[in-house]
């Protein structure tokens, strides 16, 4: 698979032991979001301060922080099988790979030590795992019904987050429906922080929705309040949450009711260990306000997203940014072009 690279300091220097010299530069994503944050302070990352001076600007993409989501190529790894995966993710420029699930039906048994250093071999750090939050079936892979193994699996893996993609809606809509659910997540958040591991919960449009007992109040606002910060973390899901804005900035009886997804990042950055950097097109005619697309190709813009993000004091390395597509025409094309988009994006100077 051909590619042509351009020259980046600071992206070389960090995939030197892959002997690559950088990733192509892809096109900017569009104003969605409009005017950029605040101009960049100096960073204490080792940026290189030449890039900057020849007017290309501080790569956005911090280094060493690039993942991507494996449900994204869960066709590929069903019929070629991980270590055919890992390589093409160590070619892209990868850093970091999130699990979903340890096997995806890959080709052939694997354990988890096995998994673990195939992932390390190929200069990627199994950062998390989506698991299910609850089922019917007490035997089930979950953190209600088997946490002790779930958070067992996950030190095994050396996984420093573990997470799931089930939103709290397991009693209902209400508030203290979600209040419950939320004394739940501390519970896990609790077991898991024991083992010196975050647990996290990522998001859809949905939890974004207002409470049925109470249409004021927005129910992403209960989780937030109502779990303990030091417990319970964030992995925005940036596509799902501008859908949220689209679907959601009005309460049910028609009253506005408008929020800016980044905005809950800036108040409480902390709370945000990891992201899901998905695009999509603005299709108002959708019932979720977008197409999905390769990063790059839609209307988010994930320069200012993630520069207003890691701007912040303290931040530029402490967030994790995994590219993800629910169903990508081609995987591999997906990952390829994801990785050399969000490498090619530059801080406004």
């Amino acid at each position: 698979m051909s590619r042509t690279f351009r020259s980046d300091p600071e992206l070389t220097h960090r995939l030197t032991r892959r002997g690559m010299l950088g990733v192509a530069a892809g096109a900017s994503a569009a104003a969605l979001l409009g005017a950029a944050a605040a101009p960049a302070t100096a960073a204490a990352d080792g940026t290189d301060a030449a890039s900057s001076a020849a007017g290309r600007g501080r790569p956005v993409l911090p280094p060493g922080r690039l993942g991507i989501q494996l449900y994204s190529l869960r066709d590929k790894v069903s019929t070629l099988g991980f270590a055919p995966v890992f390589a093409e993710l160590e070619k892209y420029g990868y850093d970091e790979v999130e699990f979903a699930g340890y096997t995806q039906g890959s080709a052939g048994p694997i354990t988890l030590a096995q998994l673990k250093r195939l992932a390390r071999n190929h200069g990627l750090n199994p950062i998390g795992s989506h698991v299910g939050y609850y089922s019917s079936d007490p035997g089930a892979y979950t953190f209600a019904q088997n946490l002790t193994k779930v958070l067992d699996d996950a030190e095994a893996l050396g996984l420093k987050h573990i997470g799931t993609a089930s939103g709290p809606f397991r009693y209902g809509s209400t508030v203290d429906a979600w209040k419950r659910a939320a004394e739940e997540f501390n519970t896990y958040g609790a077991a898991a922080r024991a083992r010196g591991i975050k647990f996290y919960q990522h998001n859809h449009s949905e939890e974004f929705s207002f409470a049925t007992d109470n249409p004021k109040v927005r129910l992403y606002d209960v989780l937030l309040a109502e779990t303990d910060p030091h417990l319970v973390f964030l992995e925005m899901d940036i596509f799902w949450a501008y859908s949220g804005q689209f679907r959601f900035s009005k309460r049910p009886d028609g009253t506005p009711a408008p929020f800016e997804p980044l905005d809950y990042v800036l108040r409480q950055p902390h709370r945000y260990p990891l992201f899901h950097v998905k695009d999509g097109v603005s299709d108002p005619e959708n019932q979720y306000g977008y197409r999905m697309t390769d990063v790059g190709d839609g209307d988010i813009d994930y320069q200012r997203f993630i520069s207003a993000v890691t701007r912040l004091r303290g931040e530029r390395l402490a967030h994790h940014w995994q590219a993800e597509h629910d169903n990508p025409t081609e995987s591999f094309t997906f990952a390829r072009r994801s990785s050399e988009h969000l490498h090619s994006l530059r801080e406004k100077c």
